[in-house]
């Protein structure tokens, strides 16, 4: 199944492995679509993705209050 994403901004990095991966925080746009945040691991350069959550606004200010209360 082909589709078409955009990286409209790149939010930040979470980790990074010893392949050269990189977990990241980005805002992207999935088929045209209006820009949800994402979470996944990316190659190098963006040119492979692994699998990852796409947010809405909502479901990251939910994410948000629920690692507030965390104690870490």
């Amino acid at each position: 199944m082909a589709f078409k994403y955009e990286i409209k901004k790149e939010l930040g990095v979470l980790s990074e492995n010893l392949g050269g991966w990189t977990k990241e925080l980005n805002l992207i746009s999935w088929n045209d679509r209006e820009p949800k945040f994402d979470i996944r691991d990316w190659a190098p350069e963006h040119e492979k993705m692994g699998k990852g959550i796409t947010l809405s606004v909502e479901d990251l200010v939910a994410l948000r209050d629920i690692l507030n209360e965390l104690d870490l």
